[in-house]
């Protein structure tokens, strides 16, 4: 069984940048896209960013886009979250995941097949990300 684990959440400043880990516990687990989602209190699951390791194609949501940057090593089993300017809204715990799924079409189809959350199959616990105005 694959674990995610995450670490580096924490309290931040509006404003202010934080950076976030995740590592696959399975030195032979082969992922093709690794990505980040988050939840706020009383609020859904939603897409944050992934990144694509046979092609390194990035994907963001448009509410990070520009302050946010995911990047990693697929040797190591590794993705990271880094954040800036960040806002109270972005408050959440955050989740990494990671898909076996490949899809291939129109940019927009795989987009979409590659930010939902139900097309993941590997989840970390989650860590929490507090940003104080």
């Amino acid at each position: 069984q694959v674990r995610l684990v995450e670490s580096g959440g924490g309290l931040v400043q509006a404003g202010g940048s934080h950076s976030l880990s995740c590592i696959a516990s399975k030195p032979t687990f082969s992922s093709n896209t690794m990505g980040w989602f988050r939840q706020a209190p009383g609020g859904e699951r939603e897409f944050v960013a992934a990144i694509r390791w046979n092609s390194g194609t990035t994907y963001y949501a448009d509410s990070v886009e520009g302050r946010f940057t995911i990047s990693g090593d697929n040797a190591k089993i590794t993705v990271n979250l880094t954040m800036n300017n960040l806002k109270p809204e972005d408050t959440a715990l955050y989740y990494c995941a990671a898909t076996l799924g490949y899809w291939s079409g129109s940019p927009a189809y795989t987009k979409a097949a590659y930010t939902t959350a139900a097309n993941y199959n590997y989840w970390g616990q989650g860590t929490q990300v507090t940003v104080s105005s």
